[in-house]
């Protein structure tokens, strides 16, 4: 959520750079919250000066009383009561104010980095690198969702009876290979210095609020309505609320998490090569790094958690690609966006497999996340995350790039926590 103070102090900034996100109307929403705020203000200083009164009133009735001028404290004590009745009108009048000023906030996206480029939609992203040679597959490669019916490893027929579209059931090979990627993925981000968490995946309103998937993508996550509870869309949300309402000991940054849930998107399609198989999944497994950092450390943060992220693909030997997120393709609460995707030689086509994002201070002033450094006032602190990695499509760009006449050959990386080398029929 951006701070009232930027918007009317960077007000030119604020909409320039909502104009690279394509937002529509900026200017009028920004102004309507300037002009709230100033109401609010205005009716704040009108309250404590009443209130002010209220209490120099209070101090004249007790001398008035104490000298036996019992009629003159009378008169104060009914000035008083109307002072009261006025400052809690002014009270309700200012809380309304400030409820509906954090909805009118809640609506306004992040301002993106000025690195960000303009563009509309995933066409105009950026291409920052490209690394590793795309693999040459004879004329008879299939696409993993053919592979997995020939090695009987990924199961969506049966998903589809257990619970519905979108819901695979992992099986024999398949079902190590999930777990072999989620363990590599894990123990590479410990040895890089992130503390393990296992979050729950289920988290109620707050949390929602803070990190901005709410009210933002609320029909997009599937809600329990009889404790009000949302399954969560990645392990970005229940992670970064651990620092909800904290104010971080100085000395105690940065702070690194990473932690593997299974995450849910009520969005995913169903029709088409673009969401067919694995490449979009009502429910799937996820390892997330987060990063809790001093503003001025923030983005050499993002920086080395896309290597972090590079270094996995690189070591999965899968061809990646680098994006820089356009402003139209941006997550709504994002200011800078990297995006990694892997090559399926199969389908011809990258395959976006993580996010790695700074969202500067949007989240922690929702959070109210903060740093007290000695003598001075608690600053907003910036937060980060990124998908290290996303299982499917990596697992779907390991079969098709990988096939062979005998079988699927997969990294050597991932053969200790197999316990084979090859997913063979």
């Amino acid at each position: 959520m951006l701070q009232i103070p930027v918007l009317r102090e960077n007000t030119a900034q604020v909409l320039a750079g909502l104009e690279k996100r394509n937002f529509k109307n900026a200017a009028q929403e920004v102004q309507s919250i300037i002009d709230l705020d100033q109401k609010r203000r205005t009716l704040q200083t009108e309250r404590d000066e009443l209130l002010s009164r209220a209490n120099s009133l209070a101090k004249e009735i007790g001398g008035l009383m104490k000298n036996g001028q019992k009629d003159q404290a009378e008169q104060l004590k009914t000035e008083t009561a109307e002072l009261k009745l006025k400052t809690k009108a002014l009270d309700e009048e200012v809380q309304q104010l400030q409820n509906d000023l954090q909805q009118a906030l809640y609506k306004i996206p992040n301002v993106p980095h000025e690195s960000v480029p303009a563009g509309k939609s995933a066409e105009d992203n950026e291409v920052v690198l490209e690394h590793g040679a795309i693999p040459a597959l004879p004329e008879n490669a299939l696409p993993h969702w053919e592979l997995i019916k020939q090695y009987d490893i990924i199961d969506f027929d049966l998903g589809n009876k257990i619970t519905g579209a979108g819901f695979p059931v992992y099986k024999g090979q398949g079902a190590r290979l999930q777990r072999a990627l989620i363990n590599f993925f894990l123990d590479e981000a410990i040895k890089a210095g992130y503390y393990e968490v296992q979050p729950p995946i289920l988290v109620n309103e707050a949390s929602g609020i803070a990190t901005g998937q709410l009210p933002d993508k609320e029909g997009q996550m599937y809600h329990d309505k009889a404790d009000n509870l949302f399954l969560i869309p990645t392990a970005e949300v229940p992670i970064t609320n651990l620092y909800r309402d904290e104010i971080i000991p100085e000395g105690k940054l940065p702070i690194k998490n990473v932690g593997y849930t299974p995450c849910f998107r009520r969005e995913a399609g169903s029709w088409g090569a673009d969401v067919r198989g694995l490449n979009r999944l009502h429910q799937f497994d996820k390892v997330e790094i987060v990063q809790i950092q001093a503003p001025e450390k923030s983005y050499e943060a993002l920086d080395e958690m896309s290597q972090h992220i590079q270094g996995l693909l690189q070591k999965l030997e899968l061809p990646y690609r680098v994006l820089r997120l356009c402003g139209g393709d941006m997550g709504f609460t994002s200011a800078l966006t990297y995006d990694m995707e892997v090559y399926s030689a199969a389908q011809g086509r990258w395959l976006e497999v993580s996010s790695c994002s700074n969202f500067e201070t949007y989240q922690a002033n929702r959070l109210k996340l903060r740093q007290r450094t000695e003598g001075g006032k608690p600053q907003l602190l910036h937060t980060l995350n990124g998908s290290a990695l996303a299982l499917p499509r990596i697992v779907a760009a390991l079969l098709e790039n990988n096939q062979t006449p005998e079988g699927i050959k997969l990294p050597k990386v991932l053969h200790s926590y197999l316990g084979f080398e090859m997913i063979t029929k």
